[in-house]
């Protein structure tokens, strides 16, 4: 571990997602609504059997049809949002240059830390053409802290079926020159369908990715600005084979903890 990091951790938040619905002080269950609109950005979700339950139905609208390519479709929720009023480009994840507000987003800022341990726990059922993941992501209140985390993310297309899966991790530099890119998907001997816990400790020297508890990778000099969760399941309908129109790409989480 880097200097700085200790090993007594104290618990700071957790969802068990033992209510009858999704905790709206903390979450939004929208995906970037900002580039779109609330309407048109809903999570798919059920907060059931103790579990949140995020799919992409059949049904479910692609995601900013009119500028964003490829086409995506996206059930997300995330722990802030906010955003400059209509016709500014301030806000969060913008995917191109000179992109506006399209709905402007009240400020939600829940759980946004900039150092500690976070962990979920999580089964996911993916076809070719789908994908999950966790990460966190610079509020941009300040633009150039729009650097990324990513704690866990895994593309269908990358997955043997009940033998292994090439899980993604590391750092995304987005906007900001103080991050530098450091990504891999190192294949693991997990079951995607099964239960597994995935993490990430860091603080401003080093970033620590763990699945369930063994260390997989490290990255130097991750962001050390508050970053909010994202929790999405994703469908590309361009991977299609012809032969799964029916599938329901989703992410199922057990729980979600933060330590300091």
């Amino acid at each position: 571990m880097s200097v700085g990091m200790s090993d007594e951790r104290v618990l700071v938040f957790e969802d068990h997602f033992d209510a009858p619905g999704l905790d709206a002080s903390t979450w939004v269950p929208h995906y970037l609504p900002a580039w779109s609109s609330r309407a048109e950005t809903a999570a798919s979700y059920e907060v059931r059997d103790s579990c949140l339950h995020l799919r992409v139905p059949v049904d479910h609208p692609v995601w900013c049809a009119d500028e964003h390519t490829p086409p995506i479709r996206v059930s997300g929720i995330q722990s802030a949002s906010w955003s400059g009023p209509v016709g500014s480009t301030q806000g969060q994840q913008r995917f191109r240059e000179g992109q506006t507000v399209r709905e402007e987003q009240p400020e939600h800022l829940a759980w946004t830390p900039d150092h500690g341990w976070v962990e979920l726990r999580a089964r996911a059922v993916v076809t070719p053409r789908s994908m999950v993941a966790l990460w966190m992501v610079g509020l941009e209140q300040v633009p150039e802290q729009s650097g990324e985390i990513y704690v866990v993310e895994m593309f269908g297309d990358a997955v043997e079926p009940g033998l292994s899966a090439a899980v993604g991790m590391g750092l995304h530099a987005f906007r900001d020159p103080a991050v530098a890119e450091d990504f891999a998907a190192p294949r693991l001997p997990i079951d995607l369908s099964a239960w597994h816990t995935y993490a990430v400790r860091w603080d401003a020297e080093r970033a620590d990715f763990h699945v369930d508890g063994r260390l997989v990778r490290s990255c130097p000099r991750p962001p050390a600005y508050p970053l909010q969760l994202m929790l999405a399941v994703f469908d590309f309908p361009e991977k299609s084979d012809g032969h799964d129109v029916g599938a329901v790409p989703e992410l199922v989480v057990d729980w979600v903890r933060g330590y300091e």
